[in-house]
């Protein structure tokens, strides 16, 4: 076995948050994640976690929080739920469906 380092225990040695444990920079992490998920880029997750978020009926105030937008108009481009969840939404709020 070869005893060169690997590169998490350098980074662990060379940028340790207060927390003890290694940060990798965003353009690291991007390139990493692209390499492990066939192309996909980080950003993407973002995309799919409000939009899991906003399917669960999660809030606005705390999907604008948690996305640290400032804006519903920017938030708008993240939080997309799919064409089940509207239709559960629209079941679920029927007017004729709440009078039995």
């Amino acid at each position: 076995m070869a005893s060169t380092p690997t590169a998490w225990r350098v980074l662990e040695r060379t940028a340790k948050d207060p927390c003890g444990l290694a940060r990798l920079s965003y353009r690291r992490a991007e390139a990493l994640f692209h390499k492990a998920s066939g192309g996909r880029i980080l950003h993407q997750l973002l995309h799919s976690a409000l939009t899991h978020l906003a399917e669960q009926n999660t809030s606005l105030p705390l999907l604008m929080a948690k996305s640290r937008h400032a804006s519903l108009r920017s938030l708008q481009r993240y939080a997309r739920p799919g064409t089940e969840a509207v239709a559960a939404l629209t079941a679920a709020t029927d007017p004729a469906r709440q009078r039995r």
